[in-house]
């Protein structure tokens, strides 16, 4: 077993210890102080130092090279929404797509240029590469998909209440570089880029509108890149704010959207959490992907692999529009519930962001689109949490891309398309403990609590038994003593004639 899941898993052998005093002051409500942490009795705060030692972001802790670079493997599982009717689309019809995939990708992550910094945090890059899984997926990366033309028809909206003879110079260039509303491209292209003529043009004339200069792709940026630079507090002087974050790419808050509220970084970056949960604990994470922090909530103890969980789930206000959960006001713009809109974190492109098959949104948004069919079961997203470590043991994060298409007048590209949130494509990342690092969590918190657990029993009916050899010998010497009890001297209280008739001879027989 590698060192650093070794001395883990020696550290978290104080889990029975933990189990047995993790409960809320007040029953199973907030503790005293109202932050709903576990009240720890004195007696056992040694010990949680030592482990707390550990588990601590610092080379010198015994857990350091799992945080460095996380032992669960990682997989991308991105589906297409293949448009089966575009020439009817422009028509003004109702899109029907049918989902295809999925086409899986392993993901490896590594921690880089991590610098410690004199404030108890640490900064650092997490590089991400994938490689794809042609056994899990259900096609090949030269499979061909039919999906809107984003830069043709985003750009149309992006222009709706620009100068008219701006947009007719637009319809132009689209006609002369060939594009058109709807592209035929593989999975590989969609993925990881292709070349677009109208991609250099953009460049040639408008150099910063766009962050790439080569291929245009939906994970062009992501494969061989990393999510930003993460600076969060490591525990060392401040247990309390483990994981937190502290800044992202030097900012304490970003400013893409309208409000304090919104555009606030919170939790962690998403991949450990502070230990000791209590069902009134939320999970809080920055995803730069989405712009945004989120927050997850409990929803019900759950087993996985044998080892206790607690599940937090995406709360239906997660993409509420602000009519609906006015603090999400600061997202708005804003269409139907259930949908974000992201235009501000992506070059003002009309993209929107919500769960897959738009799953808690506004019904009239699946119904308008054909082939749609929203599940709790398979579309809802999860984190299945270990509530003393703070470590997830399952999840999966699933959420879907849309783009939003309509006719503008004074480009002819965009036809009488009537106005719709067509879905792109829904992806999920999902990540398991198993294996030999699975192996090493169930014995250190499942399996060697249970022993312990029945050892006290063992151990207090041999101290039992042991207590009971000293009485039942000093019983057993005690009856053998009033067996063989010893001759007497007479009493004096004896009769005399009873000793002198005893002690004469028997009359001999007449």
């Amino acid at each position: 077993m590698p060192r650093g899941l070794w001395t883990l898993s020696w550290a978290l052998h104080l889990h029975g210890l933990i189990q047995a005093h993790s409960r809320p002051r007040g029953g199973q409500g907030p503790s005293a102080h109202g932050t709903g942490e576990t009240a720890i009795p004195a007696s056992v705060k040694p010990q949680l130092n030592s482990w707390q030692w550990n588990v601590r972001i610092d080379p010198s802790s015994l857990s350091f090279n799992m945080w460095k670079e996380i032992p669960v493997p990682f997989y991308l599982s991105v589906y297409f929404f293949d448009v089966l009717n575009p020439e009817e689309i422009l028509r003004g019809e109702k899109p029907e797509v049918r989902e295809r995939g999925p086409y899986v990708y392993r993901e490896f992550r590594h921690k880089s240029n991590i610098t410690f910094n004199s404030n108890d945090t640490v900064s650092f890059l997490e590089k991400r590469s994938f490689q794809f899984q042609p056994a899990k997926s259900q096609g090949s990366e030269s499979d061909h998909i039919v999906l809107p033309n984003i830069l043709v028809l985003g750009a149309a909206v992006m222009m709706e209440n620009r100068p008219m003879s701006l947009k007719l110079l637009l319809t132009l260039a689209f006609s002369t570089l060939g594009e058109r509303a709807f592209m035929n491209r593989t999975v590989g292209e969609i993925m990881w880029g292709y070349e677009d003529p109208l991609v250099h043009l953009i460049n040639k004339y408008f150099p910063d509108m766009f962050p790439f200069k080569g291929k245009f792709g939906l994970f062009a940026g992501m494969n061989d890149s990393d999510s930003g630079l993460f600076t969060v507090f490591t525990g060392v002087r401040n247990f309390s704010r483990i994981h937190l974050v502290d800044k992202w790419n030097g900012l304490s808050k970003v400013s893409f959207w309208h409000s304090d509220q919104c555009n606030m970084i919170n939790g962690t970056s998403g991949q450990m959490w502070a230990p000791f949960m209590t069902p009134e604990s939320s999970l809080e994470f920055y995803s730069p992907e989405a712009c945004r922090s989120m927050k997850l909530v409990y929803q019900e103890p759950r087993v996985f692999e044998g080892i206790p969980t607690y599940r937090f789930v995406a709360p239906k206000t997660l993409f509420a529009n602000g009519s609906v959960y006015p603090p999400n006001e600061g997202f708005c713009p804003c269409l139907e519930s259930g949908i974000q809109n992201v235009s501000t974190c992506r070059f003002g492109a009309p993209l929107f962001l919500s769960h897959p098959h738009f799953l808690n949104a506004d019904p009239v948004l699946a119904e308008a689109v054909g082939g749609l069919h929203p599940s709790q079961e398979e579309h809802s997203l999860f984190l299945d949490v270990h509530p003393v470590t703070g470590i997830p043991m399952n999840c999966s994060v699933k959420l879907q891309l849309s783009l939003y298409i309509k006719a503008v007048r004074g480009i002819g590209q965009t036809g009488k398309i009537e106005p719709v949130v067509l879905p792109l494509l829904w992806f999920g990342e999902s990540g398991a403990m198993e294996g030999e690092t699975l192996q090493t969590f169930y014995t250190q918190l499942v399996l060697m609590p249970k022993v312990m657990h029945y050892a006290q029993y063992v151990l207090l009916a041999l101290g039992g038994a042991l207590l009971l050899v000293p009485i039942v010998f000093q019983a057993r010497s005690q009856g053998g003593s009033g067996a063989a009890r010893p001759d007497r001297p007479p009493s004096p209280c004896t009769p005399l004639l009873q000793d002198s008739l005893s002690s004469q001879p028997a009359s001999p027989p007449a």
